[in-house]
C-alpha cells in the first residue's frame, strides 16, 4: 500500500473525540439524512433539466425533386412577348377630351380609357330620338284614321242594303279604309328605320368611349388630352393612330430563333429551362408551346414559342432570354430509390448510441426515429424511415433525447 493510500485511510477514520458516550458514531443518522438530501437535489436537478425546452430550429424532409437527370440538348436566346397586346385606339375620328390613365396602370377589361368629344354625335342622337317620337306619332294618327274609316265602312255597308247610300259613297268609303292601312303598314316601317336610327346614333355616341378590350398594363401612353384621334392613318404628325398599348402579363412567352440546323432537337411539350439576362440565378421552367412552321430565309433560323411555367412580377415584354432545351434520362433502378427517399439537412442525421436517428417534432417534444442514410449532396443528405413533410430538428444538440421538450426558435 502507497503512502498516498494510507493517507487517505487515515482521512476516512473517526476522530474518537466525536463518539457519544456509549461509543458510537455521532449522529449516524444526520449523515443518512445529508446523503439523502443531496440525492433528492440531484433527482430535482435531473427532472428540471429534463422538463426545459431546449430551443432548436425547425426543418422539413423533401421528396426528390426528379426521378431523372435533366440535360441540355440545346441552348438558343431570344426574347419575352406577349401572347394577347394590343394598340387601343377610337373607332371613329375625334378630339381626346379625356385620358384616364398613366403607363404602368393595370386595367380590367370594358374600363374606360380615355374619351373623345362627343358633341356631335349627341346632337346626331338627339335628332334621330325626335324623328323617332315622330314618326310614332304620325302611325297613331294613321291608327286613328283607319279605325274611323272602319266604322264608316261598317255603317255603309248596314245602309246600302235599304239603299240609304249611294253605291258611290260605299266604294270611296272602302278605298279609304283600304288606303289607310296601307299607310299606317307604312308608317309602322318608318317608325322601324328610326328606331334603327337612333341605334346607329347610340353606337356612335358609345365609340366616342375608348374601353380596354381586355384586361392587362398599360406599357405605352401614346396620345394627351387635345389631341386628334384617328383609326386609319392619314399622314402628318398631327393625328395619333393609337391612344395606348395594353399587355396581358398573364401571356407572356418566349419566343427564341433556333438554327434550322438543329430544330430537330425540338419538338412541342419538350421541357426547357428559361434564364433572364436581368436575373442570371434564377432558372424559370418553360415548355415548347409550338415550332412556327416557317423559316427565317435571311437568318437560316426557326422561330419556337417557349411558355413560362412561373408567373412573376420580374417578367417584362421584351427582355433578353437564354433557354436550354432538356432531355430527360432515366436512370434505371432511381424511381425505386427515390420513392423510398427524402432529402433532408446533413447537420439533422446524428448518431445516438448505435442507431442513426433524426428527431422529429411532434406537439412540442421530439422523438428519436431511426433512418437510413443515403448519398449526401450540396449540405444535404438522403435517408429512408421519414416521409416527406416531417417536421424534424435541423442541428440536434448532444444533450437533446427523445422525449425532451423544445423550443422552436426562429432562424
Amino acid at each position: 500500500m502507497t503512502a498516498d493510500q494510507n493517507e487517505l485511510l487515515q482521512r476516512l477514520k473517526i476522530d474518537p473525540e466525536l463518539r457519544d458516550e456509549a461509543g458510537s458514531p455521532v449522529r449516524w443518522w444526520r449523515l443518512a439524512a445529508g446523503a439523502a438530501a443531496v440525492a433528492l437535489a440531484a433527482g430535482a436537478w435531473f427532472l428540471l433539466a429534463r422538463g426545459r425546452a431546449v430551443g432548436v430550429a425547425e426543418v422539413t424532409a423533401v421528396a426528390p425533386s426528379a426521378l431523372s437527370v435533366p440535360t441540355a440538348v440545346l441552348q438558343a436566346s431570344g426574347y419575352v412577348t406577349a401572347e394577347r397586346k394590343a394598340t387601343v385606339s377610337a373607332q371613329i375620328a375625334g378630339l381626346l377630351t379625356h385620358v384616364f390613365i398613366q403607363e404602368g396602370e393595370y386595367v380590367h377589361r370594358g374600363q374606360v380609357l380615355a374619351r373623345l368629344d362627343d358633341s356631335a354625335q349627341r346632337a346626331a342622337l338627339a335628332q334621330a330620338q325626335a324623328q323617332g317620337l315622330a314618326a310614332q306619332a304620325l302611325l297613331a294618327q294613321y291608327q286613328a284614321q283607319l279605325l274611323q274609316a272602319r266604322l264608316d265602312l261598317a255603317r255603309d255597308q248596314a245602309l246600302i242594303a235599304g239603299h240609304l247610300v249611294s253605291e258611290q259613297a260605299f266604294e270611296q268609303a272602302r278605298t279609304e279604309a283600304v288606303v289607310l292601312a296601307a299607310q299606317v303598314r307604312s308608317q309602322r316601317r318608318e317608325v322601324q328605320v328610326d328606331r334603327a336610327g337612333v341605334q346607329a346614333a347610340q353606337v356612335q355616341e358609345d365609340y366616342t368611349v375608348v374601353r380596354a378590350p381586355f384586361s392587362g398594363v398599360v406599357v405605352d401612353k401614346a396620345a394627351q388630352m387635345g389631341e386628334m384621334i384617328s383609326p386609319i392613318f392619314g399622314g402628318g404628325g398631327f393625328t395619333r393612330t393609337g391612344i395606348a398599348t395594353i399587355v396581358d402579363m398573364n401571356s407572356l412567352e418566349v419566343d427564341v430563333d433556333v438554327n434550322e440546323a438543329y430544330i430537330d432537337r425540338v419538338h412541342p411539350g419538350q421541357p426547357a429551362v428559361a434564364v433572364l439576362d436581368a436575373y442570371p440565378s434564377w432558372r424559370i421552367p418553360a415548355h415548347v408551346i409550338a415550332i412556327v412552321p416557317t423559316a427565317d430565309r435571311s437568318k437560316a433560323t426557326v422561330r419556337v414559342r417557349v411558355a413560362l411555367e412561373s408567373k412573376d412580377p420580374r417578367i417584362l415584354p421584351e427582355m433578353g432570354v437564354r433557354v436550354s432545351f432538356l432531355r430527360r434520362a432515366p436512370r434505371r433502378g432511381a424511381t425505386t430509390r427515390a420513392a423510398a427517399r427524402v432529402w433532408v439537412p446533413a447537420s439533422a442525421v446524428v448518431r445516438r448510441g448505435a442507431r442513426t436517428v433524426v428527431f422529429v417534432i411532434g406537439r412540442s417534444r421530439v422523438r428519436e426515429q431511426a433512418v437510413t442514410p443515403g448519398p449526401a449532396r450540396a449540405g444535404m443528405r438522403a435517408v429512408s424511415g421519414i416521409g416527406a413533410g416531417t417536421a424534424i430538428v435541423r442541428s440536434p444538440p448532444k444533450r437533446l433525447h427523445d422525449g425532451d421538450r423544445v423550443a422552436i426558435e426562429s432562424e
